[in-house]
């Protein structure tokens, strides 16, 4: 089972950069769906951009244009790339794994925008 680690949270200011790191351990990432989630106070989850093992992206509208999603299976990695990031992209970002019948998330990172 794939176990992910997120790292690159952090404060930014409005209009900046953030890449967050999903890193997973298990020798068959390559096989998986990994998806990266945020939750802001008092929000519900909500899916930013996902990857699959094929490399097909997909993402929120709110994100769509600033977000890049991209994977290194080498390096059992997925990164997320937020540019021109807005006050209201402020949350806890979580990266989840899914395959073979199982997902696993992570402990999230924060991201705080200031305006």
């Amino acid at each position: 089972q794939v176990q992910p680690v997120e790292s690159g949270g952090g404060l930014a200011q409005a209009g900046g950069s953030l890449r967050l790191s999903c890193v997973a351990s298990g020798s068959i990432f390559s096989i998986y769906r990994v998806g990266w989630y945020r939750q802001a106070p008092g929000n519900q989850h909500e899916l930013v951009a996902a990857i699959t093992s094929s490399g097909t992206t997909n993402y929120a509208d709110s994100v769509l244009g600033r977000f890049t999603i991209s994977r290194d299976n080498a390096k059992n990695t997925v990164y997320l790339q937020m540019n021109s990031l807005k006050p209201e992209d402020t949350a806890v970002y979580y990266c989840k794994t899914s395959g073979g019948g199982t997902y696993s998330w992570g402990q999230g990172t924060q991201v705080t925008v200031s305006s």
